[in-house]
């Protein structure tokens, strides 16, 4: 019986972490495909992933309630059946004539596949909403929490940046060079890749017994909101600014070396912004490797600390001293700032980790709170690029800093939790 229930629970992790990598798979098919629309709608690059990030704002406290509700299991499920149906959107707009206009924007005509496609990614932003609601707890607690929570939490992390790195080159390999002639028919196969696992997932996920601790439970009364906790309001603000900082650091990076206008300036700025991605995988592996001993706290203390020194040195440091690469001398700043991958490789785990401990009945609904926050990986880069634009890349980082060091707050004081007073059985 005990041997049954340990198979039930591998499958379980399993699944999670498969769904884990699902997500940025399917996510970081927003820039590739931006490429792609924005041959012929230059403005329209980003509108993608805006839409992606845009839909965890009106999804994610739904996807909370949606996991007290219906559970785990459930929740997942309507989670991969809106993926499939976001991705045949996207799909569904390779299908549709270019030639039949809705409306003007910025003098150019904007044609039906392009409103298409948006609507396919603010769907799949729905899904993946859901799915990051659903993972990241479910992995928390088949952890037990603590420390062997955090752990399978990298673990999916792990699997995440992965994809993460996979779908731009895979997608790359598949268009090659980006022209008038690219369509989304071109990368048809990412689409129907997605459909597959999604609807693989779909009926493993159904066939196995998902760990549902609070469902069916009609004698639980919520008499608080998860913010009640002070160390879950302050992690949610700690994940608003975390995905602030996972995306503006690379995406000022690639502006910064692309902007320095010398020949393959733009590729060498990619390939860094690529050796950032890359950074986070290994840090979010070695982490999965160490956390089961070494305390989330101590962790994430170390790496903000990290992280705000690589920084520091990477502003102060003069332009001119250069590291070779290609060919080209690049400032070895630039270096600095793509190591800092390896330091927020563990963030968003270690600050979720740390944010539900000890919340209990809690936990669903400040995930779905946690998911609202992700917005912040549209809103705090903007601010980082506003700030670039008036003083300079560099200087942009002094607002990355200011972030850090509340996440370094958070790590040292903010995650105690001072609310054990408070009911959460």
């Amino acid at each position: 019986m005990t041997e049954t229930k340990n198979n039930g629970k591998l499958i379980a992790i399993i699944t999670m972490c498969f769904i884990f990598a699902m997500i940025s798979f399917v996510t970081n098919m927003g820039a590739p495909f931006g490429n792609i629309w924005g041959f012929e709608y230059p403005f329209a690059k980003a509108w993608g992933n805006l839409m992606n990030f845009a839909a965890y704002l009106f999804m994610g406290i739904p996807a909370g309630k949606m996991l007290t509700k219906y559970g785990y299991k459930k929740t997942a499920l309507i989670a991969l059946a809106v993926g499939v149906i976001g991705l045949a959107f996207q799909y569904l707009s390779s299908l549709v004539g270019a030639g039949t206009y809705v409306f003007t924007y910025d003098s150019i005509p904007v044609a039906l596949n392009l409103i298409i496609y948006l609507l396919g990614a603010f769907i799949c932003g729905f899904c993946v909403c859901m799915l990051n609601t659903v993972v990241n707890p479910m992995l928390n607690l088949l952890g037990g929490g603590g420390n062997k929570g955090n752990q399978l939490i990298q673990v999916g992390g792990t699997l995440n940046s992965l994809t993460g790195t996979l779908t731009p080159l895979l997608a790359g390999i598949l268009v090659g060079t980006v022209t008038k002639d690219t369509s989304m028919s071109d990368v048809a196969p990412l689409l129907f890749i997605g459909m597959a696992v999604f609807a693989i997932s779909f009926f493993i996920i159904r066939s196995v017994a998902i760990p549902e601790p609070n469902l069916g439970n009609k004698d639980i009364q919520y008499e608080h909101s998860p913010l009640a906790f002070r160390h879950c309001l302050l992690g949610v603000i700690a994940i608003f600014f975390y995905v602030g900082i996972e995306i503006g650091i690379p995406m000022e990076l690639n502006f910064y070396v692309t902007d320095l206008g010398f020949e393959g300036a733009a590729a060498i700025g990619g390939s860094l912004a690529a050796a950032y991605w890359l950074l986070m995988m290994i840090g979010r592996a070695c982490s999965s490797a160490i956390s089961g001993k070494v305390s989330t706290k101590l962790q994430l203390s170390i790496v903000s600390s990290v992280a705000i020194i690589l920084l520091l040195i990477a502003i102060f440091m003069p332009e001119s001293v250069t590291f070779a690469i290609s060919g080209h001398d690049v400032p070895a700043k630039s270096i600095l700032i793509a190591a800092c991958g390896i330091c927020t490789s563990i963030m968003w785990g270690g600050i979720f980790n740390l944010s539900v401990e000890g919340l209990g009945k809690y936990t669903e609904a400040a995930s779905g709170i946690f998911m609202t926050m992700v917005v912040g990986g549209g809103i705090m880069p903007l601010i980082q690029e506003a700030i670039a634009k008036s003083a300079g890349p560099i200087v942009s980082y002094w607002l990355v800093i200011a972030m850090l060091a509340y996440i370094l707050f958070y790590a040292l004081i903010g995650c105690k939790n001072v609310n054990t007073d408070i009911k959460v059985d």
